[in-house]
């Protein structure tokens, strides 16, 4: 199988440019068909792994996003008709709260079922590449819910984004490419607060987004019983999976999301089996609250979150909102490689400073400072004819190309006056001593205590503003771990002039 996908992405170049010359070299045909980074070829490592796991290069895709574990996952069709896990990519950077999005400007990434089409993918995204998320759905829509551009990119910087590395973004959407090409219309996204299981409902049970959190349930069921993409629509304002035609009905059922729901059964293989995974998630659901299973806090100001295998890259690093497998460090993962390239403006979520408090009764003892007033926003540069064919279709169906994304650096803090060395250990003391386990490197002994001096504002630390590493035009695959010494363009079978839209467009 690699063989022949290999030879398919040494000819596709070679079709495309010639299908170009005979069309008359539109420039937006040249575009697509010379674009490096959208033809990055499937990396070797995932070949393989498709093989081993019995599926085809260009078979079905779905994906999962995961805010509090800042995880993406890349599942795939196999031969027997059912999806199965082939890669999980951690997240570099998502912003806002736990919970939808709700209006533009809020910050907040979206959570719910989208629909990825090949107009919604941007191979000349600011952000290295990206694709739109489909953010506001029909169900958003019948809320008043406002917000546009919501991505999936590179450059791990997010304001109301997932935002990966930039080799990670190349892989995923090589994955979309291929999906597209052989004959898939779109791929579902499904994108959550945290993986639906009892004990991350019972943490959350008090957190008012819980009867939407229950509703987008229903559709987690259906995927890990089915192992199939649910069919998602809407009525009253609400999700229904799965709905298919009453056995006494003529037609099938037409939905609309602001009117009633029509008549509509759920298959009785389907239902049965949701009934039973639900009946069992309630069952420990109840034995963990009757056993006291702690109730989360709410978001204390801190923007999204980040994976720790980045958090321990930074200076300064924390994961924000997001939480690690158990048993780790950030002082542990220090050491291991990161999956791709961090750039240098990176920010990282701050610190949860009300988790390290002794108690929420006490007066805080550390006063942080509003975010900075001249946050750096980047946008996308008008692309007239060069933007390549989906980000033109994007723009006729109402889809810009620009990333709405944004970076700003983390705020100065102001410290407490330093305690007496014969005062036994404050709040202060404590918080501090928290503080500083989210620091790599923190050096333990500027921490002696001293005599009590008069209080004084600490000067804001200036920004991190070194580069990572110099990014490279392109991004060598983060299955591989480096770049090979060259690069295959394309990964794309030869198709006819005439089949699935004409390749995107590519050639006439």
């Amino acid at each position: 199988m690699i063989s022949r996908s290999l030879v398919r992405a040494l000819l596709a170049p070679v079709a495309l440019a010639a299908s170009i010359l005979l069309a008359g070299c539109d420039t937006d045909q040249v575009s697509l068909a010379t674009n490096a980074k959208a033809n990055q070829p499937v990396p070797p490592k995932l070949l393989a792994a498709m093989v081993e796991k019995d599926m085809d290069l260009q078979s079905p895709i779905l994906i999962r996003l995961f805010k509090q574990e800042a995880e993406l996952e890349v599942w795939k069709q196999t031969r027997n008709g059912q999806f199965a896990l082939l890669k999980t990519y951690p997240i570099c950077r998502w912003s806002g709260d736990l919970g939808p999005k709700v209006r533009e400007g809020d910050r907040q990434a979206p959570e719910g079922f989208y629909s990825i089409n090949p107009s919604q993918m941007n191979p000349q995204s600011a952000y290295y590449l990206s694709f739109n998320t489909g953010y506001p759905n029909a169900f958003d829509k019948a809320l008043g819910r406002s917000g546009s551009q919501l991505m999936v990119h590179g450059d791990c910087s997010s304001r109301g984004c997932y935002a990966m590395t930039d080799e990670q973004i190349a892989e995923i959407y090589s994955l979309g490419r291929e999906s597209f090409f052989g004959g898939q219309k779109a791929f579902q996204l499904q994108a959550y607060p945290f993986r639906m299981t009892p004990v991350n409902m019972a943490k959350h049970r008090n957190n008012p987004n819980m009867p939407f959190w229950k509703m987008i349930k229903e559709g987690y069921d259906h995927f890990e019983v089915t192992r199939q993409e649910p069919k998602v629509d809407f009525c009253e304002k609400k999700y229904v999976f799965d709905a298919a035609k009453a056995p006494d009905a003529k037609r099938d059922p037409v939905f609309d999301a602001s009117a009633k729901c029509p008549a509509y059964v759920i298959p009785e293989d389907i239902a049965s089996a949701v009934r039973e995974k639900e009946a069992r998630d309630q069952a420990e659901y109840a034995k963990l609250v009757s056993r006291g299973t702690p109730v989360a806090r709410m978001n204390t100001g801190i923007d999204g979150g980040m994976n720790k295998i980045f958090a321990a890259k930074i200076p300064e690093g924390s994961t924000g909102l997001s939480e690690g497998a158990e048993g780790t460090t950030l002082q542990m993962l220090a050491m291991a490689k990161a999956p791709g390239t961090i750039p240098g403006h990176v920010n990282p979520p701050k610190p949860n400073l009300d988790a390290a408090a002794p108690s929420p009764q006490e007066e805080p003892v550390v006063a942080v400072s509003a975010p900075a007033a001249n946050a750096r926003v980047a946008t996308a540069a008008p692309a007239e004819k060069s933007g390549g064919f989906f980000s033109n279709l994007g723009r006729k169906m109402g889809l810009g190309s620009a990333d709405t994304t944004a970076t700003t650096p983390p705020p100065p803090q102001a410290t407490a006056s330093v305690a007496p060395a014969t005062t036994p250990p404050t709040a202060a003391s404590r918080l501090k001593a928290a503080v500083t386990r989210f620091v790599p490197g923190h050096d333990k002994s500027k921490d002696a205590p001293k005599q009590a001096v008069a209080a004084k504002p600490v000067e804001p630390a200036k920004p991190d503003t070194r580069l990572a590493a110099t990014r490279p035009a392109l991004k060598p695959s983060v299955s591989d771990g480096a770049s090979e010494a060259t690069q295959i363009m394309g990964a794309a079978p030869v198709v006819q002039s005439n089949s699935f839209d004409s390749r995107f467009g590519a050639v006439k």
